[in-house]
């Protein structure tokens, strides 16, 4: 059943890496200042020796991590994301070195819906929400016009696949 089942192909929108570089740079800015700003209490206040060294090292983790999350995360995710969708099944996949493969059958689907936040809205982007009785699947970062498609496509053969049985 599954063995000839054809991968994903389909990709999410090359914005999405400017979308994440912004949220990630917005996360790690936050962190970072909230560090500093612990760090000068520390030299105000005079705190234990070792909060020093625990900010600083915190302080430098953060940083590298920031390097990661900024300029190479974004564009490894949205080249690796792929999914596809068909009459029987929504399939997902992402991922380089932890592979994520997942197939929904259409007959589990109970709802799909539609996600935009401020800075998915500055690009005219979306991400969509596929809900079955477990849990819920996104496919992130796609254009308006593919993510109203691919919404009414889903929800269609959802309901389809329900009648049938």
């Amino acid at each position: 059943m599954y063995a000839n089942m054809k991968e994903p192909d389909q990709h999410i929108s090359k914005d999405a890496i400017r979308v994440w570089r912004i949220s990630n740079c917005i996360i790690h800015i936050s962190f970072i200042l909230m560090a500093i700003i612990l760090l000068i209490l520390d030299n105000h206040f005079d705190w234990y020796n070792w909060v020093t060294y625990v900010l600083w090292i915190v302080l430098t983790l953060d940083i590298i991590t920031a390097i990661w999350s900024i300029f190479f995360e974004p564009v490894l995710l949205q080249k690796y994301w792929r999914y596809g969708v068909d009459e029987a099944y929504v399939k997902l996949r992402h991922g380089k070195w932890h592979i994520h493969n997942q197939v929904i059958p259409m007959t589990k689907v109970q709802y799909v819906g539609l996600e935009q936040g401020p800075l998915l809205r500055k690009y005219n982007l979306y991400t969509i929400s596929i809900g079955t009785m477990a849990s819920t699947h996104q496919i992130p970062a796609l254009s308006e016009q593919e993510a109203i498609s691919l919404r009414n496509q889903i929800a269609t053969l959802a309901r389809i696949k329900e009648v049938e049985y």
